[in-house]
């Protein structure tokens, strides 16, 4: 299997959950050699849940119309000495 990120060479690894509902357990997952990314099951179902509640215009373009901007004093430009 290739890393999705930098598409290295995955391993199986033994990691430590510290959160395991009985306490630590071991797990094995997939670590990239090159990059570090770890592949879990568990890792991949809460990252696709994220995913699906992100809001996507239809336009695909940023909406910044109702957007209210409010500069201070520290959008002031100064000259130096």
């Amino acid at each position: 299997m290739n890393c999705r990120r930098c598409q290295g060479l995955m391993m199986e690894d033994q990691l430590l959950d510290f959160e395991g509902t009985q306490g630590f357990m071991w797990t094995t997952s997939l670590r990239c050699v090159n990059c570090g990314h770890v592949y879990d099951s568990v890792i991949e179902q809460n990252r696709q849940a994220q995913q699906e509640k992100v809001l996507v215009l239809s336009s695909g373009e940023p909406d910044y119309h109702d957007d209210e901007v409010h500069l201070g004093a520290e959008a002031s430009v100064r000259q130096a000495a």
